[in-house]
């Protein structure tokens, strides 16, 4: 005798949720360079065409010809059999802070009553004026998350709260 049907919900099988997963990348290409030393390099191309590289072991600079996207943007370029390497670009959102609020990564919330600002972190009670004008200018209540990048250029995202 055969078993019944089960008509209860089977969420970890590929095709039945019918969610898709996020796009990581923006733009990607292949670049031939059996020739170039490493494994991997990681590295952001910023507006004024001055490369940052983060990680990795290669040089990144044959690798920004091949892309089509305009700066900035963020690249993860990894060595494939051959000497192909794969390149993942995606566009990022960058800001020249006039005042440096210290440390490499803060995070600024508003929740239409109370400001809370993280740094590297840590809770403070210092402001960061700039990261908050762009998060007002987007949304009523938001959360600002910055990165620095090299100097005073930092990577930031906005999104509501």
């Amino acid at each position: 005798m055969p078993l019944p049907h089960d008509p209860g919900p089977h969420w970890g099988e590929v095709g039945i949720h019918g969610l898709h997963r996020h796009r990581e990348w923006d733009a990607l290409t292949t670049v031939d360079a059996p020739g170039h030393a490493g494994v991997a390099t990681w590295f952001v191309v910023l507006d004024t065409g001055e490369i940052v590289q983060e990680e990795g072991d290669a040089d990144p600079s044959p690798f920004v010809p091949a892309i089509t996207l305009a700066a900035p943007f963020r690249v993860h370029a990894v060595r494939r059999e051959g000497g192909l390497w794969v390149v993942a670009t995606r566009r990022i959102a960058t800001y020249t802070l006039l005042e440096d609020p210290g440390g490499d990564a803060v995070v600024v919330a508003w929740d239409g009553v109370e400001r809370t600002v993280l740094i590297d972190g840590a809770p403070t009670l210092a402001g960061v004026p700039e990261l908050e004008r762009l998060g007002a200018a987007r949304h009523a209540t938001y959360v600002v998350a910055a990165t620095r990048l090299v100097r005073s250029v930092w990577e930031a995202s906005v999104a509501p709260l």
